[in-house]
């Protein structure tokens, strides 16, 4: 593209005097034109332009023209200046300018009086429209809610009962003397009916099984103390236990001397038929009571199979005087 040398249409060189001369004579054109309509009709002026009409005599352009301050009064013979209209809150919001209505507010209800009823006086009946729900349950509720929980823990109770009595633990009553001076007539006693489940039955154990020839007045379960097991031989000698011709030691009895002896007893496996002599078999063990001159045991009913055994006495828990392990 080229380059554009001279003067355009509608525009001067700077310096020339009859453009500057053209321009003056417009503006005062323009500025009579706008006197004349502001005397005629000054409203129809304001909302026509929004500027201020400028003073006649001054050039267009000039830099008192940019600076003048439009707050002050024009000069005698002037036209007055127009100030821009306001911005209102209607030409903001489109509205009627008034401010939005708050929502009513609710009066708030009184807290309730807690008052102290004197004695004779009726008592004052609740206002329904004040009584507060606290969440207590009434009456009616309260007592299914117990009975449910108590019977609940009841029947877990014996449920419980019933496992523990069944596979761990049970109470026993000793309904004579032949096991004093361990355990005297009357003494309750619980039993580990686990013992046998994880281990081999052990000399010296107090141990409750069925007895062999049935209940006895009444009674089925008899308690002695293991004396010989299962391969070994028993005897007695002046009144003294010996296992396998070995002398046994007892601590547990009032002396070591009062075993009497016995006939051959009935399961034993003694081929010579010996007196006071017991081979016992397997899967058998021999027992006697403490008390030897008043117990019905092995020297009567022979060895007892270890499968009718109930399990081990291990705790003594009355009276309460002897409480112990046995």
């Amino acid at each position: 593209m080229g380059a554009r040398f001279g003067a355009v249409d509608g525009e001067y060189e700077t310096g020339d005097p009859e453009g500057q001369e053209a321009d003056d004579a417009w503006a005062d054109e323009l500025i009579e034109r706008a006197r004349a309509r502001s005397v005629d009709d000054p409203s129809e002026s304001a909302d026509e332009t929004s500027e201020p009409v400028l003073p006649t005599g001054l050039p267009r352009g000039d830099a008192d023209l940019q600076n003048m301050d439009p707050t002050q009064p024009a000069a005698a013979g002037e036209a007055p200046q127009r100030r821009p209209p306001l911005v209102t809150f209607e030409d903001i919001h489109g509205s009627s300018g008034a401010f939005p209505v708050l929502p009513e507010e609710r009066p708030q209800q009184p807290a309730p009086q807690f008052t102290q009823r004197v004695q004779g006086e009726p008592p004052v009946q609740p206002d329904p429209m004040h009584q507060v729900d606290l969440g207590i349950p009434g009456s009616g509720v309260s007592f299914r809610k117990a009975a449910v929980e108590w019977g609940s823990v009841i029947v877990g109770a014996l449920v419980m009962a019933l496992l523990v009595k069944a596979y761990l633990f049970q109470a026993f009553y000793i309904p004579s003397p032949s096991m004093e001076p361990t355990l005297g007539n009357g003494d309750r006693i619980i039993v580990n009916k686990l013992s046998y489940r994880l281990h081999e039955v052990n000399r010296g154990d107090v141990v409750v099984f069925k007895a062999p020839q049935g209940a006895v007045n009444g009674i089925e379960d008899l308690i002695k103390r293991v004396i010989a097991l299962s391969g070994e031989t028993i005897s007695t000698e002046d009144g003294r236990v010996r296992i396998d011709g070995g002398l046994l030691l007892e601590p547990y009895l009032v002396a070591q001397d009062l075993t009497s002896g016995f006939a051959l007893p009935p399961g034993c496996l003694n081929p010579t038929g010996a007196a006071d002599t017991c081979l016992v078999p397997p899967g058998h063990v021999f027992v006697l009571g403490d008390n030897r001159g008043n117990s019905k045991d092995g020297r009567f009913f022979g060895p007892i199979p270890e499968e009718s055994i109930a399990g081990r006495a291990f705790l003594r828990v009355w009276p309460l005087g002897g409480l112990g392990r046995l």
